[in-house]
This record gives structure tokens, sequence and C-alpha cells, in this order.
């Protein structure tokens, strides 16, 4: 057997084992995930014009999301949002609460939910998504259109800004280069871990 053939044959086991765990086994891993998210969320800076941090998270959602798939990559996401509210000190900055999600960021952190529920449903159900610009692809629209179309929302209803350019500014604007850096990470991490058939 060729070496890329070996490697692929890993990389299917790897996924269907995963698929296959027990309901305690899949939340150990949700759990695990959503501390990831945590940690990369400590990794963070300030702009001076907007109250959105720059932070490794968005990142950390989009791996997870694709290697935990379909359903848990989501409740992943979704355990890291309760248990920050709740008062688990792992949100940016380790802070934790209720009012973080009240605060500028809230949007952004449901926006993970909603991403990782979306990436790792369609890179476990369709083949071709898990092919590098699939996985490209896939994990810049979660970025743009499920984290920040979210998070500007929330940004607008929180600041009070109106303006379109202005909360563009503030929300989205300054964030691409570095979002699109994460997502091409996050794309490559993927593609080397995932196998090119099989569906779950």
């Amino acid at each position: 057997m060729s070496l890329a053939a070996t490697v692929e044959s890993y990389r299917y086991r790897a996924f269907a084992w995963r698929s296959s765990l027990s309901l305690s086994r899949k939340l150990a891993l949700a759990l695990a995930g959503a501390g990831v998210i945590g940690l990369a969320a400590q990794v963070k800076f300030y702009l001076p014009w907007t109250p959105v941090p720059v932070t490794g998270q968005t990142m950390a959602v989009l791996l997870t999301a694709v290697l935990l798939g379909r359903n848990w990559g989501g409740i992943s996401a979704a355990l890291y949002a309760a248990l920050g509210a709740a008062g688990l000190p792992w949100f940016a900055g380790l802070s934790g609460g209720i009012g973080c999600l009240a605060g500028p960021t809230g949007g952004y952190i449901a926006g993970f939910v909603l991403a990782a529920f979306f990436v790792g449903y369609v890179s476990d159900r369709f083949v071709r998504a898990r092919s590098w610009y699939g996985l490209l692809g896939l994990m810049l629209f979660a970025n743009f259109a499920l984290i920040h179309g979210p998070g500007l929302l929330w940004l607008a209803t929180v600041t009070g800004v109106t303006d379109i350019a202005r909360l563009l500014w503030m929300g989205t604007i300054p964030f691409i280069p570095g979002d699109v850096i994460k997502a091409i990470a996050a794309a490559a991490l993927a593609f080397a871990c995932t196998p090119r058939k099989g569906t779950w």
C-alpha cells in the first residue's frame, strides 16, 4: 500500500471511530473542543477604535467544527458559550458571565455556534467540501457570514451605531486580513486531517 493510501486509511478510520463513540465520549470530546476554543480566546489584543478584540477563537471554532463533525462541532461551540455565560472564565481576557454575551462581542460568540454547526454538517455530509478549496471556501463563508453577520447586528444594538460604514470599520474590516489567515490555517489543518471519502 502506498504512503498516500495508508494516510487516507488512517484518516478514514479516525473519523469513523469518532462517529461511533458513545454519547458520553462524544460529550467529552465536545468539552475538550470547547476548552480549545477557550484557550484560543486568550490570544487577544485590542484595536483603538473598536471594542471587539482580535482573538484566535475563529480558527479554533472552525477547526473544531470539522474535527468533531456534524452536531458535535456545534455542541462544542455551544458549550463554550453556555459555560462561559454561566461564569467559567474562558472568554477573551479570562472573563466569564452573562454580561459578556450582553456586551459588544456577544453576537460573535453566538455566531461561533451557528458557524460550527454549519461547518461540521457540511464537512461531514459532503466529500467535496473536504477538498482544499472546499474547506477554504466553507470556512471563509462561515467566518464572514455566520460569525460576522450576527456579530455586526449585535454590535450595532449594543453600541447604537447605525452608520453601516462605521459599523463595518468597528466590527469587520479591520479583522479581514487576520480572519483570512486564520481561515487558511484552519483549512490547511483540516485538509491534512480529513478523509477524502465517506460521510457520517
